[in-house]
């Protein structure tokens, strides 16, 4: 259930940092809003997730799950652009998460 729940925060860690960057410095009430609730979900489920999974372990899962699902998104809308070269380095991380599950 805690590996669940931290790839769940995970993402949600990407929906409060796009919410964050559309938010114009707070001046937008939905994208502040979507901010606000992404980022008290993502830091309850990494909570939830640290109670039994190790620290270290369940913050570098959770900020590489975030790291890729940002740049992707950013990727699919426009907002950043792809490169052969990226998706590769997103893989890698991809590849170190997959790793810490499985060394766990």
């Amino acid at each position: 259930m805690a590996w669940l729940v931290l790839i769940v925060s995970g993402v949600l860690e990407a929906v409060w940092a796009t919410a964050l960057g559309r938010s114009e410095n707070f001046s937008r009430l939905v994208p502040t809003i979507v901010f606000g609730v992404g980022l008290a979900l993502s830091m309850a489920g990494l909570a939830f997730a640290m109670r039994d999974l190790p620290v270290g372990t369940s913050y570098a899962i959770w900020v590489g799950i975030g790291a890729v699902v940002t740049v992707a998104f950013a990727m699919l809308t426009g907002e950043e652009t792809v490169s052969v070269v990226k998706l590769l380095f997103l893989a890698g991380i991809v590849g170190c998460v997959i790793g810490l599950k499985l060394t766990h």
